[in-house]
């Protein structure tokens, strides 16, 4: 109960601290993500709803990353300072009560000395040395406490503007799936998939496999003309997330692909890096959904593993284009306890892949694409 009461008194009697490095970025990335939160509404009155629907889903996503990194950050911080309390308690404890003892004796009884004026000269001299000292530690104590009372406060609010972001999100992730399933402004597509196509899918037995008999079907319906081959090193990731693997590179059970796995979080939003034709969407194999598109003559790009996918065989999608949404579900509570957790690398519950070939033989995606500023944790 002492130790309580001094610390309440150092923190009271203390001038204001400058602001951790910890709690500027959790508020910052925590008025980002509420700026976001009243978007919504405008996005579903726009007069191209799928667009401003994507945009908003891609400002939620980022909000909600740039939170999730700064509360981590915060849950770190409060750790140390926690652990160094722990670690000082007695020294805390001396430092205390040497300052209680100071503030209860009056100035003069301070000067007196029972064996006379040079011992209170000494005394005096000990005290003018000691006194900076402790005020110093007591300084450097009172900024610690002031910065857990500002991590424990801004937790507080966060854990709140986490819920309605994530809340917002899904809601427009379901409006995004019901404008993609009302529009029918795409450019050309098939009436129905075609027969060949659907006998592949039937036949096929490895993603390898499908994809080169896809290479090798005929259609109608031409690549984009954009120069794909010149933005090779400047593509956008079609997702938000954290490499997991990289192309080859073996899984826990030492299975090799040649693709990119990423990390990502449930429901989250998958776009087009570039313009592209719709050669095939739909389940495969164990692979989940997966979405197949044409960015340019000769050169496919497989995502696999969606929960949801968008468009039809055939439809042109331009860059940035909704594809579909990665599975799972995460709830608020649960999502907000990963948040704070230290290291926080659980959260990541989905996995996408991402292959790229050049006519049937695949090539190293992290060559064409940009693999730095797209994940934010």
């Amino acid at each position: 109960m002492r130790l309580a009461l001094a610390l309440s008194l150092l923190l009271a009697t203390g001038a204001a601290a400058a602001e951790p490095v910890a709690v500027a970025a959790a508020r910052d990335a925590a008025d980002e993500l509420r700026g976001t939160i009243g978007a919504l509404d405008a996005a579903q009155r726009a007069s191209d709803r799928v667009a401003a629907l994507t945009a908003t889903i891609g400002a939620y996503e980022r909000g909600l990353a740039a939170l999730r990194e700064g509360m981590r950050q915060v849950a770190v911080r409060e750790a140390e300072i926690a652990s160094g309390f722990a670690a000082r308690q007695q020294e805390i404890g001396r430092l205390l009560a040497a300052m209680a003892a100071i503030e209860r004796s009056e100035a003069p009884s301070l000067l007196l000395h029972p064996d006379g004026a040079l011992s209170a000269a000494r005394t005096g001299m000990i005290l003018s040395d000691v006194a900076p000292a402790l005020q110093a530690r007591a300084d450097a104590l009172r900024g610690e406490l002031e910065e857990l009372a500002a991590l424990r406060t801004l937790q507080e609010g966060a854990n709140e503007t986490l819920a309605a972001g994530l809340a917002s999100a899904q809601e427009a992730r379901t409006a995004l799936s019901q404008a993609m399933a009302e529009r029918g402004d795409l450019p050309r597509r098939y009436l129905q998939e075609p027969e060949e196509l659907q006998v592949l899918v039937a036949a096929t037995e490895t993603l390898d496999g499908f994809a080169q008999g896809l290479a090798d079907m005929e259609t109608d319906i031409g690549a984009p003309m954009a120069d794909f081959v010149g933005a090779k090193g400047g593509l956008p990731l079609p997702v938000l997330g954290t490499l997991l693997r990289g192309m080859n590179e073996a899984d826990a059970a030492g299975i090799r692909r040649p693709g990119l796995i990423f990390g990502t979080e449930a429901g989250a939003l998958v776009t087009a890096p570039w313009p592209a034709t719709i050669r095939y969407r739909g389940p495969l194999l164990d692979y989940g959904n997966v979405m197949i598109v044409e960015p340019a003559t000769g050169y496919l790009l497989i995502l696999a593993g969606l929960g949801t996918v968008f468009g039809e065989t055939g439809d042109v999608v331009s860059a940035g284009a909704p594809l579909g949404l990665m599975g799972g579900t995460g709830s608020a509570s649960a999502e907000i306890g990963q948040a704070t957790q230290i290291g926080g690398g659980a959260r990541r519950s989905e996995t996408l892949y991402l292959e790229l070939r050049q006519g049937k033989t695949p090539v190293d995606p992290a060559e064409w694409f940009t693999m730095t500023g797209k994940d934010q944790g």
